[in-house]
């Protein structure tokens, strides 16, 4: 008896293969992919936000202050007596000019490098001990930085610097580039770390996927 179209397409139907769901190592790859591109995003606006805030508006600012730099970029640390001379050398609209610097690029800039170079640590770094010690400079650096800001425009703002403040002040500077050059070293090591270290405890790689 010849069979209706109907039978035909339901045996031809029967015997195609099942679609397989997606496996959770293309679901990692897909999450890294993605990763990826919001990590180049983050360290573009990081690198722009140095550049702006560190090289552009920070070394204008010393055209308001008869040339001294600013205290964020003294590396080596400040004493009293700079701080006064600064203080002299500025009115009241640079003090609050730079204030507002503090506030907005000051503020945003170790936002942003830090969530990137916390992602940055995700993807490469697959055990969690070691995220959470490649983490840790980046972490202070934000607490460092934020702190700083507002340790400098609290001296600025004294008719008489105080020596403790400014000592503070200065240390924290110190610290702050301290640690945004280890930040930069914890991300380079977690880029270039040994496979096995790269691998997460339940056997997948971060860089490759198994086969």
């Amino acid at each position: 008896m010849a069979k209706t179209r109907a039978q035909i397409a339901r045996r031809y139907a029967s015997r195609a293969p099942a679609p397989s769901p997606p496996g959770p190592t293309g679901g990692r790859n897909s999450q890294k992919n993605n990763g990826t591109l919001v990590l180049v995003a983050a360290a573009a606006a990081s690198l722009l936000l140095f550049w702006y805030f560190h090289l552009l508006t920070l070394g204008q600012m010393t055209q308001l202050a008869d040339g001294l730099t600013m205290p964020d970029m003294l590396v080596g640390g400040y004493d009293a007596g700079y701080v006064q001379r600064l203080r002299d050398a500025m009115d009241d609209d640079a003090r609050g000019q730079l204030s507002y610097l503090h506030k907005t690029a000051g503020t945003l800039f170790p936002l942003i490098f830090a969530f990137a170079w916390l992602l940055l640590v995700q993807l490469n770094a697959g055990r969690r001990w070691l995220r959470w010690v490649l983490w840790s400079p980046v972490i202070l650096f934000v607490v460092v930085d934020l702190w700083e800001n507002i340790a400098i425009d609290a001296v600025l703002a004294q008719a008489s610097p105080d020596a403790g403040a400014v000592a503070l002040a200065s240390t924290l500077t110190v610290l702050r580039w301290t640690l945004l050059v280890l930040s930069l070293v914890a991300g380079a090591v977690s880029v270039f770390l040994p496979r096995h270290l790269r691998a997460r405890p339940d056997g997948a790689d971060t860089t490759t996927r198994n086969g």
